[in-house]
Parts: C-alpha cells; sequence; structure tokens
C-alpha cells in the first residue's frame, strides 16, 4: 500500500543548468539547417497532369484506390 511517505516520487526542486554555449560548428550547423528549411518552403510543387489526387501513396502508404490497387 502505498501513502506519501513511500511512494518514491522526487518532490526536491531541481534547478536546471544553465545551457551551454554552442560552439561555433554547431551554430553554423543550425544555421545552415535552417536556411534550407525555408528555401525548401519556398520551393512549390509541380502541378501534375492526370495524376491520381490525394495524398502521395510514396508517403502515406495508400497503394489503393476505390479497392483497386495501383502499380507504379
Amino acid at each position: 500500500m502505498q501513502n506519501a511517505e513511500n511512494d518514491n516520487r522526487d518532490t526536491a526542486t531541481k534547478e536546471e543548468a544553465p545551457p551551454r554555449p554552442l560552439p561555433p560548428a554547431a551554430q553554423r550547423a543550425l544555421k545552415e539547417a535552417e536556411e534550407r528549411r525555408q528555401a525548401e518552403a519556398k520551393t512549390e510543387t509541380p502541378a501534375e497532369y492526370g495524376g491520381r489526387g490525394g495524398a502521395d501513396p510514396a508517403r502515406f502508404g495508400d497503394w489503393e484506390i476505390k479497392g483497386r490497387a495501383i502499380d507504379f
């Protein structure tokens, strides 16, 4: 039976250590990654003519349309 005295919870408040400064190489990597994400967000996918419509099956695993398996 548990009570407040033996519930094994850590009730002491822990102070978080201040974050360590990142080395210059890590800062450059984060900056480059952010630039890549922004550039990728700006690009638009080309229109697909005669496509199946809907979500990308390769991404969502939806290989079937109206009960028919689609072969790529």
